[in-house]
């Protein structure tokens, strides 16, 4: 599909979610979002909390009934808490519905007051694995994947996670991954956009971000919309998302004599799961939050923040930076890093 379709495609998918066409949809006035409100549900995210913690969703222990007496179905999602994220799995799916993760210059090891510390993750030392905290039965596995033409494309990249070997190999477990097209795709734009969220914290003091796997529907030749999409495996197991949606929120001091109060910024984008060519703007890709929310059946930020903060591309540059590791391929010592799937 050519690049400009594909631009058009992921629009109009999302645009036909929130009840109207994308030109209805960006013409409305953008209201955006704060970091997550405290609701039940909600993920609270504490880069210093980790380990490899499920956490079941509060309808499976709430609620009380004599109609449960033999056994309570639960959420559908797993609540994980990691070093550096925290995902919602579903066991439907067999991939997280959303990551969320809390960046910084520090986080990152890039804060000049904070010199990065000793023993740093390296991905060459991480593999790919199944997360043992999830049933077998709900369980994505590393044969899904084999010769499915999808790569194992992170949701939370390993990048991001660089403070500790343990916070970079949870990158690498299966419930922090879903089918992604490769070339064009999870090596080439989605990858920009992943190094553009690094970025912003050389602007914003904290940078928040949910990524979401989504399934957008498509109008077919007799005038109805439906989602379409695969399933990998034998048997199938693992679905593939026919979108992805980054959702950005940044923070910074108002003003020097202001510290503490934050202005606040937000934007939402919508990627499709296909390739995608280097010069696509990544402002075409922009949809309001609520497109993201309603699609998802998420709600990641109150309605107050989305009514105050700014649009994230009148902050700041909102353009991806095109690096292009192909030819790295023929140096020896990168070969493991560029071959093996994301």
């Amino acid at each position: 599909m050519p690049g400009v379709s594909i631009v058009h495609a992921a629009f109009f998918a999302v645009g036909a979610l929130v009840g109207g066409g994308v030109a209805t949809a960006v013409s409305a006035s953008r209201r955006q979002g704060s970091p997550m409100p405290a609701q039940p549900q909600q993920p609270v995210l504490d880069v210093k909390q980790g380990g490899i913690t499920q956490i079941q969703g509060s309808s499976a222990v709430s609620i009380q009934s004599p109609v449960l007496k033999y056994g309570n179905p639960g959420p559908v999602s797993d609540q994980l808490v990691r070093l550096a994220y925290v995902a919602g799995y579903d066991r439907r799916l067999r991939h997280p519905v959303w990551t969320a993760e809390h960046l910084t210059l520090a986080s990152l090891g890039k804060s000049p007051l904070e010199p990065p510390k000793s023993g740093t993750g390296d991905r060459q030392n991480s593999t790919f694995s199944e997360d043992q905290s999830i049933p077998e039965l709900f369980r994505a596995k590393l044969q899904d994947y084999f010769r499915s033409g999808y790569d194992r494309g992170h949701m939370v990249p390993a990048a991001d996670a660089k403070m500790s070997q343990a916070a970079m190999d949870e990158t690498f477990l299966l419930t922090n991954i879903a089918p992604q097209v490769g070339v064009g795709f999870n090596r080439h734009y989605w990858a920009y956009l992943e190094d553009w969220c690094r970025r912003l914290t050389s602007t914003f003091s904290d940078v928040y971000v949910f990524t979401i796997p989504l399934y957008l529907p498509k109008l077919d030749p007799d005038g109805k919309w439906r989602v379409t999409h695969e399933v990998i495996g034998s048997p199938p197991n693992v679905a593939v998302p026919t979108h992805f949606a980054k959702v950005v929120l940044t923070s910074k001091p108002s003003s020097p004599s202001t510290p503490h109060i934050p202005e606040i910024s937000t934007g939402a984008f919508v990627l499709p799961n296909a390739s995608i060519p280097d010069e696509a703007k990544l402002e075409s890709f922009v949809v309001p939050i609520e497109a993201v929310e309603r699609a998802a059946g998420l709600t990641l930020f109150s309605d107050a923040i989305k009514q105050s903060s700014k649009h994230i591309c009148k902050t700041t540059k909102c353009e991806v930076i095109v690096r292009r590791f192909d030819d790295a391929q023929k140096r020896p010592e990168m070969r493991r890093a560029i071959s093996a799937p994301r």
